[in-house]
């Protein structure tokens, strides 16, 4: 039989087409991988992604949520405003508490000014009053048809035998002055007696109530020229004033002499007794005379 003869043809045809459906598959796959690269579609987790670092995976600790970002700014914002707060409401009540002292310290002040002012008035009062005795007892020293009461005692021979721990006594016509330098029962500028004034005070007070218990008697104040600055008076006569009502009130109140013994005077800087252009001068000047009148009361 006659069997058709095989060629060498055929299978050269059919490894030539073999090689050609590789080559062409080989391109296409190419292409399609070139082109999900180029447009960044890939499902593979392990392929880089653009923007990012090669082989990471969904929600590796390298990447970062902007959800999350944004919360943990919010709160970072949250926790300064609460630091924030508490300063404030500290800074406030240190601010009241120091209102509160502000209060108080004014109402202290206004309460002392209220006590100066009345006693301020007290002593111009009592002035008044001083004046208004002073010229009674002038006047009751005078007799119709201009004659003088006189004294049926004699009040320089009773000085002279009484012991008023070294004081200065001058005889003034029917009267006597008893000096007590200022400077020993008050401050320069103040009207408060010095703890070691009582001891001058409650001897005088002793001697009259021994020799002279019936005496009407003027507490005078006299003072310097020297101004007076920051203190609670104004004037030489608000000063000395309130110094004969100070020593009034212990005379009365301590030593026991009656109220109607006693009445005051406020001479301010009048009257001095030496210049006070020195400070000896006006250490002189700031004084305290008691004067012992010849009529009783």
């Amino acid at each position: 039989m006659n069997r058709p003869k095989a060629t060498t043809a055929e299978p050269f045809r059919s490894r030539s087409a073999l090689r050609w459906f590789s080559r062409g598959r080989f391109r296409c796959c190419g292409s399609v991988l070139a082109f999900s690269s180029f447009v960044g579609c890939t499902n593979n987790p392990y392929l880089t992604v653009p923007g990012g670092t090669g082989w990471q995976t969904p929600g590796s600790p390298g990447t970062v949520d902007p959800v999350q970002a944004q919360m943990a700014e919010l709160n970072r914002r949250v926790r300064l405003l609460d630091d924030n707060n508490r300063q404030l409401h500290t800074q406030l009540a240190q601010s009241e508490q120091q209102s509160q002292v502000y209060r108080d310290e004014l109402g202290l002040v206004r309460q002392q000014l209220a006590d100066t002012t009345n006693r301020l008035d007290s002593a111009a009062v009592a002035a008044n009053e001083a004046t208004d005795r002073l010229q009674g007892l002038q006047a009751s020293t005078q007799l119709r048809g201009g004659a003088t009461i006189r004294a049926n005692t004699n009040l320089q021979q009773i000085a002279s035998q009484m012991n008023f721990g070294g004081l200065q006594v001058i005889p003034d016509g029917d009267t006597i002055r008893i000096v007590v330098p200022a400077d020993q029962l008050f401050q320069p500028g103040a009207a408060t007696l010095l703890p070691n004034a009582a001891p001058t005070l409650d001897n005088l007070a002793a001697q009259i109530r021994t020799s002279l218990p019936r005496q009407r008697i003027a507490v005078e104040g006299y003072c310097d020229t020297a101004p007076l600055y920051g203190g609670r008076f104004t004037t030489s006569h608000q000063l000395t004033s309130a110094q004969v009502a100070s020593i009034v009130e212990m005379l009365t109140r301590r030593s026991g002499l009656p109220e109607a013994q006693l009445f005051t005077i406020a001479q301010g800087a009048n009257h001095p007794r030496a210049s006070n252009d020195e400070a000896a001068g006006r250490a002189v000047n700031r004084r305290i005379e008691f004067v012992v009148y010849p009529e009783t009361f």
